[in-house]
């Protein structure tokens, strides 16, 4: 949500922080502007709208300028217009600040600079940055921005530049990612890697409460108390390559191909087939640690919570412990009953997400045990979690997850073995068994994605619909979850998904002639129960797309459509079953002409609450 480029050095700024907005654009965003510093002057442009538009009003702004700060908004407090776009200025135009995150008490503190005399130009609660600058401005910024930070509560990535101080940039984070990238000559900020990964794979990653002084050729960085701090490089391990489309049209394309090999990465030095076992070197939960949990907690947000959700079926079938899932919104108001023999679990894509990093704490703060599966090294949620168990999906760019979400499940799989081993709930023989599923999940997914064909007919045939309707039962209830957001999400259809049996509870009467139904039906326990709702929204005259696993006879006789996956073993089959939903939700995006990886309103990480 945002982003956030910096640049100071000896090259020209504008091109750079273009370049590095452009990279950002997958978080979400509707205007976006920069500000530079030339001969003593802040000079500022900024639009509404798409980075086009931008880059189309430059016509050789500022091209000798060497420092500079951009911004891509999405917008909290504010409409979408060129006033609240980032940067914003001061009343004497010296001082500009680009911001991601919430200010929770700006409306006191705009009263308190209004009546000390400032003009406010827009809706932002960003705008009180820069005056507050102006304020508390003594001739030091970095001081400057200490002072500022002990008077704002909330959320906040920054950075400010000052005319007075021409040769720095000042930053400062708490609760929103901000990294500093160093060159020779010149250094780098952005809020997320690929912004400048193309410059240097050298970074500094502030942690809640520091401040940066950064210049050309030296980056010195403070805690909220003033006192230096020494950083450890962190070396970025990825190409940037991987953050390209690569000839596909769009990057949820790419990526929804992308699965297999995500899903080997994450595997990779985990499972052992030979002894039966899963191996979490990173988890430092032994056999007495394990044995003593009686109460599992899952919170994450959006595809993360329906992964927990599959994790919740998982785990207590294979560990046979209680699971419960919350999304992390709920969780972190409620007055959850935790204590040292409490696992709190996390999800996270980011690592950054704002309510879920928010349950962290609390889990944290009273005692638990907490484990976070993220995909991101070194964000706040791994840095804060107990334990940590990566998803080595690779950088994922389009705002509708795919990739992350079949690696969050498999992290589901790896943590309910590892939990099942310790608790010696499981035999050698199933645990070979899924083991062995695991291993063969990657070649599964490629044979699943040649369904495109098949999928993408049926999306053509049906994007006119106005609503869509996801059922299942059990394990496949959780995929028909993420299957309807993936819809929503990106072609802005209506999608409703429902546990099959609750049907003649109350939404059979949504059931009339021609509303698609994708039916998912994997798990052979429930297989003929799955078959009867079936002919219920049949009876009705519905339209049935239905997904089943090679073997599954019938269900092609009571449906319109019927695509087939791979057989696995069932607790295998949401990663087989979910990867057809996504490539109809993308297809239905294309025939109903949206922004398939930058769908309205969203944001790929979501660092506000």
């Amino acid at each position: 949500m945002c982003g956030i480029v910096g640049y100071i050095g000896e090259q020209c700024a504008v091109p750079i922080l273009l370049e590095g907005l452009a990279k950002l654009e997958y978080r979400g965003y509707d205007s976006a502007g920069i500000a530079v510093l030339d001969d003593g002057t802040v000079e500022v442009k900024k639009q509404k709208g798409k980075l086009n538009n931008l880059v189309n009003s430059m016509n050789g702004f500022y091209k000798e300028a060497v420092s500079g700060i951009g911004h891509t908004r999405w917008a909290t407090h504010g409409r979408p217009n060129n006033e609240n776009a980032h940067p914003h200025t001061d009343c004497t135009g010296k001082i500009a600040v680009v911001h991601n995150g919430i200010i929770e008490n700006y409306m006191e503190l705009r009263e308190w600079l209004i009546s000390r005399g400032h003009s406010f130009k827009s809706e932002t609660d960003t705008e009180v940055l820069p005056h507050l600058i102006e304020e508390l401005y003594q001739g030091d910024l970095v001081d400057t921005l200490q002072q500022v930070i002990s008077k704002v509560e909330g959320s906040y990535a920054m950075v400010a530049m000052n005319a007075e101080n021409s040769g720095e940039l000042a930053a400062a984070r708490h609760d929103s990612p901000l990294i500093i990238g160093l060159g020779e000559g010149e250094n780098f900020l952005a809020s997320d890697i690929p912004a400048i990964l193309k410059h240097t794979r050298n970074t500094y990653i502030l942690e809640d409460g520091e401040v940066a002084r950064i210049t050309p050729r030296e980056v010195n960085i403070s805690d909220s108390q003033g006192r230096p701090v020494l950083k450890e490089v962190f070396k970025v391990q990825w190409e940037q390559g991987q953050a390209e489309k690569n000839g596909y049209p769009h990057f949820m394309l790419k990526e929804i191909y992308e699965q297999p090999r995500a899903i080997r990465d994450t595997l990779a030095g985990r499972v052992s087939l030979d002894e039966g076992k899963v191996t979490l070197k990173e988890i430092k939960l032994d056999e007495e640690k394990v044995s003593q949990i009686d109460k599992i907690y899952i919170t994450a947000c959006g595809t993360a919570y329906h992964a927990g959700m599959v994790g919740k079926s998982i785990i207590e079938s294979l560990a046979r412990v209680p699971v419960e899932v919350d999304i992390a919104s709920e969780l972190r108001y409620r007055d959850v009953m935790m204590n040292e023999n409490t696992l709190v679990i996390v999800i996270s894509q980011s690592g950054e997400t704002a309510d879920t990093l928010a349950s962290l704490r609390e889990a944290n703060r009273v005692g638990a045990r907490t484990l976070a599966v993220t995909n991101v090294v070194d964000s706040s949620i791994a840095r804060e979690a107990g334990d940590v168990l990566y998803t080595w999906a690779g950088p994922e760019i389009a705002v509708a997850s795919t990739k992350a979400y079949t690696t969050q499940l498999v992290a589901m799989y790896l943590l309910g073995l590892y939990l099942a081993q310790k608790r010696e709930t499981i035999d050698r023989g199933e645990a070979v068994e899924i083991i062995n599923n695991l291993r063969e999940l990657s070649t599964k997914v490629e044979t699943t994605l040649q369904n495109g064909e098949k999928i993408k007919q049926f999306a053509e045939q049906y994007s006119n619909s106005t609503s869509s309707f996801f059922i299942g039962r059990g394990l496949d209830y959780a995929v028909a979850l993420e299957g309807a957001l993936k819809l929503k999400e990106i072609s802005y259809m209506h999608a409703e998904a429902y546990a099959a049996g609750e049907l003649k509870h109350g939404t059979l009467s949504l059931i009339v002639e021609g509303v698609p139904v994708v039916a998912l039906a994997t798990q052979q326990h429930v297989y003929d129960k799955m078959i009867s709702n079936i002919k219920e929204v049949k009876a009705r005259d519905a339209t049935v797309l239905a997904l089943a696993p090679e073997g599954f006879t019938g269900i092609e006789q009571v449906v319109d459509e019927a695509v087939f996956i791979p057989e696995a073993h069932p607790v295998i089959a949401p990663v087989l079953t979910v990867v057809p939903l996504q490539m109809l939700a993308y297809y239905m995006a294309l025939q109903r002409g949206c922004d398939v990886d930058q769908p309205r309103n969203l944001a790929k990480s979501v660092t506000v609450e």
